[in-house]
């Protein structure tokens, strides 16, 4: 499957079939993908906890109750279940543990490199913090592109999907002890083989035309 066809064959799912498992070395490419996800100034302000037992999708799944019911067969039917989650700060020491993973990956090759990557980032930090005051934003930004790769990598591996944001993310907060750990919950991403009742795979895909979706200089 080449990238155009996975991006017009995938589609978010309605039904899983339940009891299916997919096989782990898909999972394993799965989550390279999420931890090779790209961010603003390598900050990697995200979390992302897996749930591939029926235990694990079932404590999921109390995140979705009340309004968002409809959402608990998909969480319980899937062969795997990923919270993305993103830090609840961008703190001293999150600042300190990359920087320091960047030097044991060999990331600083020349005199002064180690310096002028922890600056550049501090700066980008300080301005979200103090100019924009947008940090909660910045940092779920980066854990939507870190879903969109997600996506993208089932599709291309035959996978199906779905995102979901209906869930209660302060329930899901306490069931996992995210807040403690300092992280929240921001979306869901159900992966699995889908069912007959999935009606969403017999409608076709729809999309705006390119002339009003592309603009051409």
């Amino acid at each position: 499957m080449n990238l155009i066809e996975a991006t017009q064959s995938r589609h978010t799912v309605k039904a899983f079939e339940a009891g299916r498992t997919l096989p782990q070395h898909s999972i394993d490419q799965l989550l390279a993908v999420l931890r090779n996800s790209p961010s603003s100034v390598n900050s990697q302000p995200w979390h992302f906890v897996v749930a591939s037992t029926e235990e694990g999708r079932a404590r999921m799944a109390k995140a979705a109750e009340g309004p968002f019911a409809y959402n608990q067969p998909k969480i319980r039917d899937a062969s795997h279940v990923i919270a993305l989650c993103m830090r609840t700060d961008m703190d001293e020491a999150h600042l300190k543990a990359i920087l320091a993973q960047e030097e044991r990956d060999g990331r600083f090759q020349v005199d002064g490199a180690k310096a002028g990557q922890d600056k550049s980032r501090r700066g980008y930090v300080d301005l979200h913090r103090y100019e924009l005051r947008d940090v909660p934003q910045w940092m779920e930004k980066q854990v939507y592109l870190a879903l969109g790769g997600l996506l993208l990598g089932a599709a291309m591996l035959g996978i199906d999907a779905t995102p979901m944001e209906g869930f209660d993310q302060r329930a899901l907060d306490l069931e996992l002890g995210l807040r403690e750990r300092g992280y929240t919950s921001v979306v869901l991403a159900a992966l699995g083989y889908r069912s007959e009742a999935d009606f969403n795979a017999k409608l076709p895909k729809s999309r705006l035309g390119v002339d009003e979706v592309f603009t051409f200089l």
